[in-house]
Formats: structure tokens, sequence, C-alpha cells
């Protein structure tokens, strides 16, 4: 029987390694050709944003090559007649199924860390590099295409002379309903503060207009903007950015806010009813206070959904191959790839649908967070029903 097993089991983990690495590389250059494109990063940036980029593309290969693993070898045992001399012999087909499951569980859990180490490091290190990079990427993005922009400033330029910008045109976004400022210059130079996420525009002899208004200023002017606005920098502690370890503590936080603040609505109400002051209990006069609490609401949903999401998402690869083997087995089909798409199929037309939308129910607060492993519950009853029938005939 070990013999059996570590037969199976070397079938199974040559294919499996062999399919992740060649899937996960795929991913990696088609996810970095289209950051590079996108950011205009240098093989420098490139390189250092690899190891941030690797869990993220773990995620997706692995579910996807333990499937294949399992249409392929198990497919090539059945139609090879060796499940058949298995039971011929009367031993149970579990014999060659359970190893697989018990290396399906533990990638799983790999899976679900790969998922936590995405969302937390490799998000954080990513814009990291992008920052640190930030005066390099805007350089060589106005060689090349003569305009640079972000979410706070946008840059054209005649041509760039080194590390001059020859009469550049940059235009300063408003936060709020505020009219932009443009400002025309002979020259400017970029300098970037990566300690404190700056960019320090240095603009020479030129005039700004805003608001109807224009100012003209000789010599030298500056301008030190943030690299990231102030909403994002809000938002740093998103859900789908945090660690797992953080979430807890996180929920239990929020939770004490929307208390605190349902108090003071109640107070508030209270006091306006103790003064008679009825018309500010019109639901006009609340509408910012209701928004208000509707967001933290959210945001409670968003950090209750995360876990469940990383969890699900990762143990997939197990409810995967509970679908995937017992089919291929089934089939005994030599061709991998008609086993594959049967399995795959189905899995992309219910298995993705339904997990999507509980995420999109669960985080608006319409279905309880357990509700995401409603699709993995669907995939493992199916593979339980296929294993019923390689056990049985």
């Amino acid at each position: 029987m070990r013999m059996m097993t570590r037969y199976v089991l070397g079938q199974l983990f040559a294919v499996f390694f062999f399919t992740v690495g060649v899937l996960t590389l795929l991913i990696l250059t088609i996810g970095l050709v289209r950051e590079a494109h996108d950011q205009g990063l240098g093989m420098l940036q490139i390189a250092q944003m690899v190891q941030y980029v690797l869990p993220m593309a773990l995620t997706f290969s692995v579910p996807a090559s333990a499937l294949f693993t399992v249409s392929l070898v198990y497919g090539r045992m059945a139609s090879s007649n060796e499940v058949v001399a298995l039971k011929s012999l009367g031993v149970s087909p579990m014999a060659i199924l359970w190893p697989m499951f018990c290396a399906a569980f533990a990638i799983s859990l790999l899976c679900v860390w790969c998922n936590d180490l995405a969302a937390g490091w490799g998000r954080n290190g990513l814009k990291r590099v992008v920052i640190n990079s930030i005066e390099e990427i805007a350089y060589g993005t106005l060689r090349a295409q003569r305009s640079f922009s972000t979410g706070r400033f946008s840059i054209a330029v005649k041509q760039v002379a080194e590390r001059r910008l020859i009469e550049p045109i940059v235009t300063f976004k408003s936060d709020e309903d505020l009219p932009s400022i443009v400002i025309r210059a002979e020259w400017a130079e970029l300098h970037a503060d990566t300690s404190n996420d700056t960019l320090t525009i240095v603009l020479h002899n030129g005039s700004a207009s805003g608001a109807g208004v224009q100012v003209n200023f000789p010599g030298t002017e500056r301008r030190v903007l943030p690299l990231a606005d102030g909403q994002k920098r809000s938002r740093a502690w998103a859900p789908a950015e945090m660690p797992l370890n953080q979430i807890d503590g996180a929920i239990v936080k929020q939770k004490l806010q929307i208390e605190d603040l349902e108090e003071q609505l109640a107070a508030r109400a209270a006091f306006e009813m103790l003064n008679g002051e009825l018309g500010a209990l019109a639901p006009e006069a609340w509408q910012e206070a209701q928004a208000h609490l509707r967001s933290y609401q959210n945001q409670l949903h968003r950090l209750e959904v995360e876990p469940s999401r990383r969890w699900a998402s990762g143990f997939s690869c197990l409810c995967f191959v509970m679908v995937g083997a017992p089919l291929a087995i089934r089939l005994r089909n030599a061709n991998f790839l008609t086993t594959f798409i049967l399995c795959f199929g189905p899995i992309l037309l219910v298995y993705f649908p339904m997990f999507m939308h509980s995420i999109n129910q669960a985080k608006l607060g319409l279905l309880p967070p357990w509700s995401i492993w409603s699709g993995n519950v669907v995939l493992a009853c199916n593979g339980l029903w296929l294993l019923r029938h390689v056990l049985r005939y």
C-alpha cells in the first residue's frame, strides 16, 4: 500500500509542480508586462516587483494546476484500466484518491497563506516600488509620451532635456469642487522624496492661472505634492490590504465606533426632542449622519467578509480536486483536456458566479459572511456524489 501511495504522489507532484511553474510564470509575465506598460517601469523596477506579485500569481495558478493535475493523472490511470485492476484485487479506489485529497488539503492551506500574503505584504510592496521609482517613472513617461498624470496632477511638456522639462504645462487637480490650477513655465524639474512619499516640482519663470485669476512669477516656484491623496491615505487600512491577524482587532474597533456613533445620534435626537426642535428631526436634517453611519456599517461588513473570502478562495483548490479526481476516473478518457474542460466549465459557469455574487451581497450586508462558502459547498457535494459512484461501481 505504501508503494502505491508513493507511486500516486510521485505522479501527481511531478505534474503539479511542472504545471504550477509554467502557469505562474505565464501569469507573472502577463501581469508584470501590463504593469510596466501602465506605470512606465524599467527592468530594475520589474525585477523588484516579482517577489510581491508572486503570491498573487500563486493564488490563481495553484487551484487551476491542481485541477489539471488530477484530470491528467487519474484520467490516464482510469483509461489504462489501473483502477479496474485495483478493484479486481479488492482494493478500493480510495487507496489512490486519499493521497491527493490530503495533499490538496495541505495545498489549500498554502493558498490561504498566499492570499493573506498577497493582500498585505504583496500589495503594499508593489505600491512601495512604484512610489520609490516615481521620479524615474515620470521622466521615462515624459520622454516617451510627452505627458504624465497621477490622481493629484498632470504634466505635459514640449521636450525633455536630460533632467529638465522644457515648457511644461502642469495642472494641479483639486480635491473639492474647486477649479484646477494650471501652471506654465519656461522649464521645470522633478525631485522625489521617498522618505516622506512626496514629489517636489520646481518651476522656473512661469505663470499660474485658475478661477479666472492669472499670476506671473519670475524666478523659481516649488510645489510639494503627496504621492497618495488624502482619501487613499485614510483607506490605507482597507480590509483587502490587511493581514488576517489584524482583521479581528479592526472588527472590534469598528463595532465600537458604530456603537459610539449610534449613541451620539440617539443623544442628539433626544436633545432636539426635549427642546421642541421637531424640524431638526426631519429626514433631510439627518441625511449626513445616516450616510456617515452607513459608511461605518459598510466598512464593518467588508471587514467581516474578508476572512471568509480568503479561506473560501484558498480551499477552492480542495473542492476542485474533489470534483476533478472522481470525474476523471468515471470518464476513463485518456484525453486529459476533455476531462479538464468538463470540470472547469461548470466551475467557471457556477462556482465563480456564486463566489462573486455572495461576496458582493455580503459586503452590502444582505448575506452573512459564511455564504461565501456556498460555491465551495456546491462543489464539495458534487464531488462526494461523484466519489460515491466511483466507489460503488
